[in-house]
């Protein structure tokens, strides 16, 4: 066994390192073009009406950004609670009304096995505008990251009516899109990713 400190610390390093890499810790998601194509062929995207296809690969686009802006939310809630207030966080922090839609979800998911599950987390559950509510009724944890409660209501309520219009097969118009990115940079500039 080498007992040099250096080469000891670098090895454990990358046992660690290998440990976490068979997990899904740190493991980056790729989406190549040919699975994109799969996916196309899977779907029969080209043989639809192709005015509604363009209108829909655009709001997918703005989509991309909402969804990866609402996990980053919930990932942010479950990290300061977490950090707080340890593992049991949700039994403790989160509201009853809250939890029991969210755990009434994952039941009802649950009987469908056929179908992928929405996420292993019970805040995946939750509806975006629930993570207000849980950041309101816990503001102490949150003050540190975020101006006011105004600020963040106004971000998550601007960005989940977005969110229902494209959800519901609508289509935002440019100006909506500007708000979007500007409350998704503003968020980030604030509290981070």
């Amino acid at each position: 066994m080498n007992t040099d400190p250096i080469y000891n610390f670098a090895f454990r390093g990358l046992l660690t390192l290998n440990a976490l890499e068979k997990t899904s810790c740190i493991r980056k998601r790729t989406f190549t073009a040919q699975e994109g194509q799969e996916i196309i062929n899977s779907l029969g995207i080209n043989e639809l009406d192709e005015d509604l296809v363009k209108t829909a690969r655009k709001m997918a686009i703005v989509y991309t950004g909402v969804s990866a802006f609402e996990n980053t939310v919930r990932k942010f809630v479950a990290n300061v609670l977490l950090e707080n207030h340890g593992e049991n966080w949700w039994e403790l922090k989160v509201m009853e009304g809250i939890k029991k839609k969210a755990e009434s979800r994952r039941l009802e998911e649950s009987k469908i096995r056929w179908h992928t599950p929405r996420g292993d987390s019970i805040i995946n559950y939750t509806e975006f505008g629930d993570l207000f509510i849980i950041i309101k009724n816990n503001w102490i944890d949150f003050q540190p990251y975020i101006i006011s409660q105004e600020w963040a209501e106004q971000i998550i309520r601007t960005i989940e009516r977005s969110r229902n219009v494209i959800m519901h097969s609508g289509e935002l118009v440019d100006q909506d899109i500007e708000r979007i990115g500007m409350f998704i940079r503003d968020w980030i500039k604030q509290v981070g990713a």
